[in-house]
């Protein structure tokens, strides 16, 4: 089984990946890593500041990633924001019933209610150089994953009055 984790900057993708490993004892890959590692390799000329540009990019070789594990009958858990909203059509059935997506999504209230603290915990698990997330570009930024997910009809975990996350495999 693949559990797919996505959502937007700062709701918690990392943490909830790091929870589910220590729960289930199955392993994660942050796209992030990948990400930094094609950059800081100069295996293209993207930049961290290029995200739109960046997922077909890197969700080439995650979807690679995603089929290898299924075939040798490995579970994996991928967390990042770089999964597009149609990663669905990339698959066959035979691949399909053996992913499982989840994307993470805070409401308007809980981004105005807990800002300070979204932005206290951004480092619980990745360490930012720099964050420069706004209140209002996090607000948009879920707003439109929210919408994606009810267009593609995506399980979506909607995080409103507590940020308490679990998922049971």
């Amino acid at each position: 089984m693949v559990i797919l984790i996505s959502g937007a900057t700062h709701t918690g993708k990392t943490v909830l990946a790091q929870k589910l490993m220590e729960k289930y004892k199955i392993p994660y890959y942050s796209i992030d890593h990948l990400k930094m590692g094609l950059i800081r390799s100069g295996q293209t000329e993207l930049t961290v500041n290029d995200d739109t540009e960046l997922v077909p990019y890197l969700w080439g070789i995650v979807k690679e990633i995603i089929k290898t594990a299924i075939e040798n009958k490995q579970n994996l858990i991928i967390e990042g924001c770089y999964v597009p909203f149609n990663w669905q059509k990339y698959f066959g059935k035979e691949y399909l019933k053996e992913i499982k997506f989840y994307c993470l999504v805070m409401t308007e209230s809980y981004i105005d209610n807990n800002f300070a603290d979204i932005l206290k915990f951004e480092n619980t698990i990745e360490r930012r150089l720099i964050s420069g997330v706004s209140k209002a570009e996090l607000i948009a930024e879920n707003k439109r994953n929210l919408q994606l997910c009810k267009e593609y009809n995506l399980n979506c975990i909607l995080i409103d009055k507590h940020y308490e996350i679990d998922i049971e495999l």
